[in-house]
């Protein structure tokens, strides 16, 4: 399947810049059990493999439908304390500053997953609350969230470019040049971009639409699967003009594939 995508008259190779290598995860959803274990499956492959410069790039979506929000983010914030780190702003992150901006917005998130990481804080909803409620549900979040984790809310990117990558959450609009994409869709597009056949000056890196395996188009890599309910958590190890699918959390096992990549 890729040597057929490679092989559409594509001229060049993508590249990372010389020396750079990235990880890219994909949304973790409250699952820090797979994140520890990719973590640690990482640090492996950098002890076998070392890189001059090693930049972790995560896709967003942190939080909501696994059961370890919370850990989530401290695992996160310890990891920046010791490797070069690109953390993603996702949907999920928004309705999360949302529901803390105006708490009658609780339902929308609910719906996604946000009482899982009410939970993960200590704090248990009611089945039905009412506005007084939701207002209080807020209150609370907001007074027993750790100031790192504010800050690490506070300090999410919209996107991310490396050589000829664009990382981003959720995919871009086609027909606008990536300098000039607007949050909504960065962190929220769906079918406009993953039915795209066009060529954005750089292969995108995404998650948002969870799939069973890692997707390789001509344009995109999807590296969102799924992980609050597959159990599985994947990273894509990008360098030079190769990508390796190395790294997929999956009962320990790894999957490795090297690729080439054309622009």
């Amino acid at each position: 399947m890729w040597n057929a995508l490679s092989s559409r008259g594509r001229k060049r190779l993508a590249r990372t810049p010389q020396g750079t290598r990235a990880y890219a995860v994909g949304d973790v959803h409250g699952r820090a059990d797979l994140l520890a274990q990719l973590f640690s499956e990482i640090d492996a492959d950098l002890n076998a493999h070392p890189a001059p410069r090693a930049i972790h790039v995560l896709l967003g979506d942190y939080i909501d439908r696994g059961p370890d929000s919370r850990q989530v983010l401290d695992l996160l914030v310890a990891r920046s304390q010791r490797h070069e780190t690109i953390f993603l702003k996702g949907n999920h992150e928004v309705l999360l500053e949302e529901f803390l901006r105006n708490p009658e917005s609780f339902t929308i998130w609910r719906d996604v997953g946000g009482i899982d990481t009410l939970l993960s804080y200590g704090i248990r909803p009611s089945s039905n609350p009412d506005a007084a409620e939701q207002i209080m549900l807020a209150q609370r979040l907001a007074e027993v969230l750790p100031p790192t984790h504010r800050q690490f809310l506070r300090n999410l990117k919209r996107s991310f470019s490396c050589g000829d990558f664009f990382f981003v959450h959720a995919g871009v609009r086609p027909g606008v040049p990536l300098s000039q994409q607007a949050d909504e869709d960065l962190f929220w597009i769906r079918d406009e971009f993953l039915n795209s056949e066009e060529r954005f000056g750089k292969i995108i890196v995404h998650g948002h639409n969870p799939v069973m395996d890692v997707e390789f188009h001509s344009n995109r890599i999807n590296i969102d699967t799924g992980a609050f309910v597959t159990g599985r958590l994947s990273c894509l190890r990008i360098e030079s003009d190769e990508a390796l699918f190395n790294v997929h959390c999956f009962a320990g096992t790894h999957v490795g594939a090297a690729l080439r990549l054309y622009l």
